[in-house]
């Protein structure tokens, strides 16, 4: 099964920037589409960005598009999330995964939180 590594969260003031980084183990990581999601205590988990596997197309929620990019390298079987311009709302706990199921095991998240 494989295996989901979030890290590079942290506290930023509005306007600042935070890349995100997700190490994933597992054999099937290069064909499928990766995203970032989010969520906030309370509410349910929401899909912030896509990359598909070979042409690495990129979808976004119109809350983060023209701020956030989404990358990937299918050597390293990473994926990462170039966050800029942070506003609060940005505030959560990020996740990477599977666009669609089946889903791979969550991991822990990385908790982004963006205040004064």
């Amino acid at each position: 099964q494989v295996q989901l590594v979030e890290s590079g969260g942290g506290l930023m003031q509005p306007g600042g920037s935070l890349t995100l980084s997700c190490e994933a183990s597992g054999s099937d990581f290069n064909v499928r589409t990766m995203a970032w999601y989010r969520q906030v205590p309370g509410n349910e988990r929401e899909l912030v960005a896509s990359i598909s596997n070979a042409l690495q197309i990129t979808d976004y929620d119109a809350s983060v598009k023209g701020r956030f990019t989404i990358s990937r390298d299918n050597v390293k079987k990473t994926v990462s999330l170039q966050m800029n311009s942070l506003k609060p709302d940005d505030t959560a706990v990020y996740y990477c995964n599977t666009k669609r199921d089946p889903y791979y095991n969550w991991g822990q998240g990385t908790q982004v939180t963006v205040s004064l």
